[in-house]
């Protein structure tokens, strides 16, 4: 049986990198006896592959593992023995079941995430930064420079923002996600500033990833999906 685990990252561990997430949940699995299922070889492992890495230094509501069982266990088992077993700044609050397949794993999936993005106290923008956020975002393109690890190219990030609204102090994105096309809050901030033309320091920002989105849409229609949704829960 293959499971989808939606977790939260909050605290001190949103300075965990997502090689020690990964070591974190091998160990909570283990202690709370939850049967994963191994590769076979001289060293086995367990199954496990995560939807999206999260950046060092930002928090999520909706992370995403994928794991194989050997022994079934319900949605609600599953999540008190590992929440009892794990820290209360990495809650595991989704364990849904998912079709077998490759097509079906969370990391060839993400095509589209929620951020909420806003400044830490004492590194607010000397402007009223909200004031030009909508001529911003109407634009028919916004061109960037985007590195590469071996060069720059010019990309147009506007086909990549799919959503935005204002609340407050706090701007919601929904942007596109994944191997194709991965747009950052963070750059999209920079970007806005830029041509504001004002500069902010690389820490200035608070992001919180809301949630990771499959594309199911057919016949190049964009169709966005929780992963969790695309999952069921276990009874």
């Amino acid at each position: 049986m293959k499971v989808r685990v939606r977790f939260s990252k909050k605290g001190s561990m949103k300075f965990i990198g997502h090689l020690d997430v990964m070591r974190y949940f091998q160990k909570a699995l283990r202690r709370a006896e939850i049967d994963v299922a191994y590769t076979e070889g001289f060293n086995p492992h367990m199954i496990m592959s995560f939807a999206s890495p999260l950046g060092i230094g930002l928090t999520s509501d909706a992370e995403y593992m994928d794991i194989e069982l050997k022994t079934p266990i319900s949605s609600r088992e599953a999540i008190d023995r590992i929440n009892q077993a794990g820290t209360e700044e990495m809650p595991v609050t989704g364990f849904v079941c998912i079709p077998n397949g490759k097509a079906n794993k969370a990391m060839t999936l993400v095509a589209a995430a929620d951020y909420a993005l806003r400044f830490r106290k004492g590194h607010e923008p000397e402007i009223d930064w909200k004031n030009g956020l909508s001529s911003f975002f109407n634009q028919e393109q916004i061109p960037v420079m985007k590195k590469t690890k071996r060069s720059e190219k010019e990309v147009d990030i506007r086909p990549m923002i799919y959503a935005w609204s204002l609340e407050d102090d706090i701007l919601f994105l929904k942007l596109s996600a994944g191997s194709v096309a991965n747009l950052k809050p963070e750059l999209v901030m920079d970007t806005y500033l830029s041509a504001q033309n004002v500069s902010c320091d690389p820490f200035a920002y608070e992001i919180n990833r809301c949630e990771i989105y499959a594309d199911v849409g057919e016949d190049g229609s964009r169709c966005l999906k929780s992963l969790y949704d695309l999952g069921e829960e276990i009874l």
